[in-house]
């Protein structure tokens, strides 16, 4: 086992969770506090009712938890961010804290109606007592070890992933009256599976696949926590977690805890568990489930369909292989012409009126990280154009009105006492025409103009009920159709005087029809379906809407008749979601319903410079030819990382201890760092000269992000002075002049790149540029430049890729200081830092098998793929003589990379490479050379 853990942290390459930014906001952002016994909740002014409400519950949570894990518990500091648009939370170890982006969904079926902080609450504390009860046995030993990071890694290895989310989805789920273990949504990924009698190894459910629908961790997760609780009781997971953390068994702890407390076999375990939930499959397999098992592999979405005329449709499709776009059908034949690639997007939610379609756009701040918009974007069918109406706006869900004249949209900002708007825009060019009041709080979803002065759209109010309503738009004034209730309602859309929408009605989503004051349900063909049914759209005797399935959202289509609706009383779409046979479920605590009493949680600011080191971790860290071992600092609100180093190059042999700080409060980014290298080698005519190296740094960085459109665009500008001293050693120590100088670092770095679906390798279009110049300002001359390119374009198939590279190296021919290269050799040569070298590369990526199989549960084979690649490089040098020198390096080969998953969790990606080398002899070289390719990434957060 300690084989394996040390095998893993050689293996770690740094990361962050993808919800983690560096810096991000304004100088100017004024940080308010609460801090208790048992939470400190940071966030901007503004936000003191969400604060207080989050305290509240953490507290009732620390004070009574539910399924104790155990009894340990360390203060946490939670961080509320209101400026994304993206709805997102986490915790994490390294450093110690947890984030929450405030931004509700608009799609309700997806995560609920609950208040969003409040879900977030009850779902990402349950990391927190996750994390505070699994140091210990060989968990703690890593934690004294390597730090946080460290029992991160080994937690991760003994505790699968599945049970983190799982467990928490359980937790939001029992403490509430929805949680995702309520909603059938939630449920749809597994009963479509069971339905197209799609029958997966517990490998590919437990690590996913390139080429298939699978669903996550947090539905496995769920299935297997929540049948471990009804069948064996609160304590259950407690005591297979106490177990698992201290490695009780060493080898595969996990299933040797469940064995012990559940009396049967893992394997044994898992498919009782799945059979308790497929055993409740609601619905009949119908023939869209018999096309779905027809189907090899995932053959994409297709959502949001709407009539452009009586045979057509209009609609945004997406698959493995393809971006999601727009999408013009014919109804009768199927064929269909891709109208435009859409915008990058948070939500397929798009509208369309009359020739126009309007959506929302995601678009990032250029400078802060935390702050980004949702945009209104409004298309021309007949010319292909499109225009932005909004901008730095938070706007989601437009519709468009039937004269063209107007958008609807919600308003999103988060810390208000109206967290949601209506506002009502000029088509023409965005401007505000008014903004509708909003008293009560409610959260608006896909609204729908309904008539000429009313709207049609979903609301959740602050207990998470959801009911149907007509705002007017003179008045404000609302008109409810249906009760409040917890079931999910979503997804209006309008024809003449007829309201279609889907809403929760027993365990599924299914379809109903609002018409001349009264409720129908729509029951279209395969209406018993086992899945969800989604976004009805009726027009011109008509129908169309959306189908969960194995293969992906597919569109269902017919003639609509009076037969299929089936009168339905509004009262029985109230009621509580569904438990789905979990008993336990009734056993929750009242932790929501209970208000905040705001005067218990006195407010006091959050100073910017608070504890900004805070040191969690210590680890090595590998990216051959350097090994490294690190003590990391990170503060909590994320704007200083700093390290204290040691490093050993395998190549040069020498040694290196450094320390390095990044400052991301301000605009630019601060950065400073010193280190001190021993035995550097250096080329002196046929010789090797030795030197130690001291070097010192203070610059500036400024990233800025441009992305737009269908487009990432980043750009990085940086500039460092750096004072160096040099050390000569042994015989040459008094032949080279050891006076310290100063020179500066110059870079800026450019990429451009088209989005990229599931199974291609690298965006179709893209360009990623670095320029880098250094040049001596005191003391004497020295300079040296690098321009490194690659350049990336479609191959012969949609998951095929050509990568061009192209570079350039030049510095002075003075030999009074010789800067460290990172030019891109020719593979399989050794890359000496010559006088001038130019580069030419081609590779050409490609595919070759989906295994998605795996051994023994520790390492799982997603996909393995080849590239193909031959390299030019050209190389002038000039002798202590100043005798020019010129050689051309030359190699050919192929890279076989296997991507993986590692403990069914940890991507590792990692290749051999093959090079054939047509010069090798100018370096000494046989002309074959076998290389291991190393890439890997083993940390993240919850």
């Amino acid at each position: 086992m300690f084989k394996l853990l040390l095998l893993a942290s050689l293996l770690v390459a740094g990361g962050t969770a993808a919800a983690q930014q560096f810096g991000g906001h304004p100088p100017s952002t004024r940080w308010r506090q609460i801090n208790t016994d048992s939470v400190r909740v940071i966030f901007p002014a503004g936000l003191q009712r969400e604060a207080a409400e989050v305290t509240g519950m953490i507290h009732r949570l620390a004070a009574r938890p539910l399924h104790p894990l155990g009894k340990d518990f360390r203060k946490i500091s939670i961080v509320l961010q209101p400026r994304s648009t993206i709805s997102n939370g986490y915790v994490s170890l390294g450093p110690w804290r947890s984030e929450f982006l405030l931004t509700p969904l608009q799609n309700s079926f997806q995560l609920g109606s609950i208040s969003w902080h409040r879900s977030l609450a009850l779902h990402e504390f349950r990391h927190v007592e996750q994390y505070n009860n699994f140091r210990k046995g060989i968990s703690r030993l890593a934690y004294y070890l390597a730090g946080q990071q460290g029992q991160e890694l080994v937690n991760s290895a003994a505790v699968p992933d599945y049970f983190w989310e799982g467990d928490a989805v359980y937790q939001e789920t029992q403490l509430s009256e929805q949680g995702r273990g309520r909603l059938p949504n939630f449920f749809n990924g597994y009963r479509s599976l069971w339905a197209a009698q799609k029958e997966y190894s517990w490998m590919k459910l437990r690590n996913g696949s390139l080429r298939d629908y699978v669903p996550d961790h947090y539905r496995l997760g769920y299935l297997m926590v929540a049948y471990g609780y009804e069948q064996y009781g609160n304590s259950f997971w407690g005591k297979v977690t106490d177990d698992a953390a201290r490695y009780r068994g060493l080898f595969y702890p996990w299933q040797k805890a469940i064995r012990k407390y559940s009396g049967q076999s893992y394997p044994a375990f898992r498919d009782s568990a799945l059979q308790f939930f497929k055993g409740q499959q609601a619905g009949n397999p119908t023939a869209l489930d018999q096309w779905v098992a027809g189907q090899a592999h995932f053959a994409g979405d297709e959502e949001f369909p709407q009539w452009l005329d009586e045979q057509r449709l209009i609609l945004v499709g997406s698959s493995y292989k393809k971006i999601p776009a727009f999408y013009i059908r014919d109804a009768g034949s199927g064929r269909q012409e891709k109208l435009r690639v859409r915008d990058i997007s948070l939500d397929d939610q798009f509208s369309y009126r009359n020739g126009r379609l309007v959506y929302a756009a995601y678009e990032p701040d250029i400078r802060w990280r935390w702050y980004d918009y949702s945009v209104i974007r409004l298309l021309d069918i007949a010319t292909n154009k499109q225009r932005t109406l909004t901008h730095r706006s938070r706007y989601f869900a437009p519709d468009i009105s039937e004269d063209g004249s107007r958008i609807v949209a919600v308003q999103v900002v988060p810390g208000t006492s109206e967290p949601s708007q209506l506002h009502l825009l000029s088509s023409e060019d965005g401007r505000l025409l008014k903004a509708l009041p909003n008293p009560d709080g409610l959260f608006y979803t896909y609204p729908k103009f309904f008539g000429t002065n009313q709207v049609v759209t979903a609301a959740r109010n602050r207990k998470g009920e959801m009911a149907l309503g007509l705002i007017d738009t003179e008045t404000g004034h609302a008109q409810w159709l249906t009760n409040w209730t917890m079931r999910v309602i979503g997804f209006p859309t309008v024809h003449q005087d007829t309201i279609a929408f889907t809403a929760t009605q027993g365990t599924a989503d299914r379809l109903f029809i609002w018409t001349s004051n009264q409720l129908y349900r729509f029951l279209p063909p395969d209406s018993s379906a086992a899945t969800g049914q989604y976004q009805l759209q009726l027009a011109n005797g008509r129908f169309v809407w959306t189908a969960f399935t194995a293969a992906g959202y597919r569109l269902q289509q017919g003639a609509f008749t009076a037969g299929q609706l089936k009168r339905v009383s509004v009262a029985e779409l109230a009621g509580p979601e569904p438990d789905f046979g979990v008993s336990n479920l009734a056993q929750g605590m009242d932790i929501i319903e209970q208000p905040a009493d705001t005067s218990l949680y006195p407010v006091t600011p959050y100073p910017a410079t608070a504890k900004l080191i805070n040191v969690h971790s210590w680890r090595p860290f590998i990216n051959d030819p350097d090994y490294t071992f690190s003590l990391l600092s990170d503060n909590v609100l994320n704007t200083l990382q700093s390290e204290i180093y040691f490093n050993y190059n395998r190549n040069e042999k020498n040694k290196q201890l450094g320390l390095t700080f990044t400052y991301a409060a301000l605009f630019p980014w601060l950065r400073a760092g010193t280190s001190y290298t021993i035995d550097r080698p250096a080329a002196y005519g046929n010789n090797t000269v030795y030197l130690n190296e001291w070097q010192s740094n203070l610059g500036l960085l400024v990233p800025l992000n441009f992305s737009r459109g269908r487009q990432s665009r980043y750009l990085t500008l940086s500039s460092d002075i750096v004072y160096n001293k040099r050390y000569f050693q042994g015989i040459y120590k008094d032949t080279f002049d050891n006076r310290a100088f100063a020179y500066g670092n110059y870079s800026v770095s450019f990429s451009n790149q088209s989005q990229r679906a599931r199974m291609q390798l690298y965006p179709r279009w893209a360009q990623s540029i670095q320029l880098n110049y250094r040049s001596a300002i005191t003391l004497f001359d020295a300079r040296q430049f690098l321009a490194n390119a690659y350049w990336y374009f479609p191959g012969l198939l949609s998951t095929h890729h050509l990568v061009l590279n192209t570079a350039f190296q030049q510095r002075d021919t003075l030999r009074n200081h010789f800067f460290s290269s990172s030019f891109p050799f020719a593979r399989g040569y050794e890359g000496y830092n010559y006088h001038q070298l130019l580069k030419l590369g081609a590779n050409y990526h490609l595919p070759l098998v989906y295994p998605d199989a795996g051994i023994a549960n520790i390492v799982y084979f997603q996909r393995v793929r080849a590239n193909c690649f031959f390299d030019f490089t050209r190389v002038m040098d000039y002798t202590n003589q100043k005798v020019k020198v010129e050689a051309d390096f030359r190699s050919y080969g192929m890279e076989l990379f296997f991507d993986t998953k590692w403990w069914n969790q940890h991507e590792v990606n990692f290749g051999i490479r093959y090079s054939r080398l047509l010069d090798g002899a100018l370096q000494g070289l046989g002309p074959k050379q076998w290389e291991f390719i190393l890439p890997v990434n083993l940390l993240g957060a919850r």
